[in-house]
Order: structure tokens, then sequence, then C-alpha cells
């Protein structure tokens, strides 16, 4: 009894948890709006702060640690607003990769194992030491400025359709792995190319279109893919869109480009001699010689298309009789 208990519990602390790591991530996603919106600034804090509580009273030292991280940094934020830039959303981003994967470890098959999770936590103390560094030099920037500038986009308009899509994507992986939604996300990252001429935004989207169709895992896939075209897209935004790459790790996830089949020579049956004077038809060894010097591929409508550009008519019927006669 005991022991259901405490499942029970778990599952409400992994229930409440998802939603407060959905507030955070909706807010680093867009921190520069985020960060002109106090009440939504004061979410993430209280997002972070619940995370953690939660995690104290089950005992999870590791989610309550990094949960106390982002929580501090959050207070930051909500004392002393500062000019985001986009090595601090990195870094946001990266702590709370963190926190997301300590609490989906819950999950797995054999729960978070504590020595397993205190090296996660131990791997990733430089990423805060760093994010709280940096924060805190932000801040007394900002506090010495006379008259800070504003934040403000280079490009607002672009800025707004961006974010707009990558909110709409974010909302289509949530809502889980089914044909629709792939074709869904697959048509989004065709309209989100119309979004700026550069041809190295062109092939960020390209890759990540062929990494959706290649059936790649939603839970590798997805944050991969909102990360990369968030920093492509703070690029795009400053100007610096030579600066956009595929990264390695999002070219793994293509598919891999297999060689295509090539049709195989036909051999050349008896025929009975024909009149000298009546035309002859086009003789087998031309068919054979032809068709080695093409390539089939392996998808149907590709073949026809290749074979119907190679053969006329009565050829492609003389070859087709032939096949049907070796067939049985």
């Amino acid at each position: 009894m005991q022991a259901t208990k405490q499942q029970q519990i778990l599952g409400y602390f992994i229930e409440e948890a998802k939603e407060h790591l959905d507030t955070i991530e909706q807010g680093l996603l867009d921190l520069q709006a985020t960060m002109g919106d106090t009440e939504r600034l004061n979410e993430l804090f209280r997002a972070a702060h619940s995370v953690k509580g939660g995690a104290a009273m089950l005992g999870f030292n590791s989610i309550h640690k990094v949960g106390h991280h982002l929580e501090d940094c959050f207070k930051l934020l909500t004392d002393d607003p500062v000019a985001i830039d986009q090595h601090l959303e990195n870094l946001f981003l990266q702590g709370f990769d963190i926190l997301k994967e300590l609490v989906e470890g819950l999950q797995s098959p054999y729960g978070l194992r504590e020595e397993d999770a205190a090296q996660t936590v131990q791997a990733a103390e430089p990423t805060f030491l760093e994010l709280q560094t940096y924060l805190n030099r932000l801040v007394q920037a900002s506090k010495t400025a006379s008259k800070p500038a504003a934040p403000a986009a280079a490009n607002p308009e672009l800025a707004n359709r961006l974010n707009g899509a990558l909110k709409m994507m974010l909302q289509l992986f949530k809502q889980g792995d089914t044909p629709a939604n792939r074709q869904q996300l697959a048509t989004l990252c065709s309209r989100m190319v119309q979004l700026h001429n550069a041809p190295e935004w062109r092939k960020l989207l390209q890759a990540v279109h062929g990494a959706i169709v290649g059936r790649n895992a939603y839970a590798t896939l997805a944050p991969l893919v909102i990360k990369e075209l968030k920093l492509a897209g703070d690029l795009l935004i400053s100007g610096k869109a030579n600066g956009i790459a595929p990264s390695s790790a999002l070219q793994q996830l293509l598919p891999t480009v297999t060689s295509t089949p090539t049709a195989k020579a036909v051999p050349q049956p008896v025929t009975q001699p024909a009149p000298v004077a009546a035309p002859q038809p086009m003789a087998r060894e031309a068919i054979v010689t032809k068709t080695q010097q093409i390539t089939i591929p392996a998808e149907p409508r590709a073949a026809a298309k290749a074979l119907l550009e190679a053969f006329n008519k009565a050829q492609l019927i003389e070859l087709a009789e032939f096949l049907m006669k070796a067939l049985q």
C-alpha cells in the first residue's frame, strides 16, 4: 500500500514538473519578449521554484540542485532586467535541457538513478557557473550604464514571424508523433524557407525537413530542431545569415543515401529470321545496350518515368513481353 501511495505521489510530481518545464521552455524561446512582460518573467521564477521544492520533498537531490540554479538566475532577471543577447539565451537553454533530462529520467524503466543523476549535475556545473557569471556581468553593466539602450530586434517583423513559427512547431511536437503531425511539420518547414532568401537559411531548413521525414524519434528530433532554428533565427535577425549551418548532430539525423539499383541486362532470345525486304524491329541487343546505360530508381513512379524517357512505346512493349515470359 505504501509503495502504491509513493508511486501516485511520484506521478503527480512528474505531471506538474512537465507543466512547469513547458512554462520555462516557452519563456526561454523568446527571452527578449519575456523580459518585457513582468508576469511572464515571474512565471519562469515560480516554475523553477516549484520544481525545486517538489524535488526536495521527494529526495531528488539532482533535480533540486539544477532547479535551484535556474531559480537563482531567474531571480536575478526579475530584480535587475538586463539586455538579452544570444549568448545568454544559449546558456539558459543549456541549463533548461539539463533539468528536462533529469525529470524525464524519472519515467525511464529504471527510474532516475541517483549515481547517474549526480554525474549529470557535476558535468553541468561549468554551464551554470558560466551562466551565473555572465548574468552578473550583464547586471553590473546595466547598473553602471547611465542610459541603457532598450533591446530591440534589428528586424521586428521577421523576429515575430520566426517566433510564431517556432511556437507552432513546438506545439506540433508536443501533440505526439502521428503521420498527420509529421506532414504538418514538413509543411511548416517549407513555409519557413520563405521567411528569408539567404541560401544558408534554406540549406538549414532542407536539413530539418529531411530529419523530420526521416522518421527520427521526437525525443531526439524536437529539442535539436527547435534549438537550431532558434539560433539560426537570431543570426538572420542580426544580419549574420552567413553564420548559419546545420550542426553535425542534425546532419546525423538525415536519411542515409543509398545507391539506386540499376536495370539488369536482358538476355537476347532466339528470333525467327525475317525476310530481307521486310522492315526489321529494333534488335534486342540495342535494348540491352541502352538499358545498361540508364539508372532505374527504386521508387515505382520514378522508375516508370526513366523507362519512358529511355525507350519508345514499341521497345517497351517488346521488353515487357519478354519479362512476362521470363517470369512464367
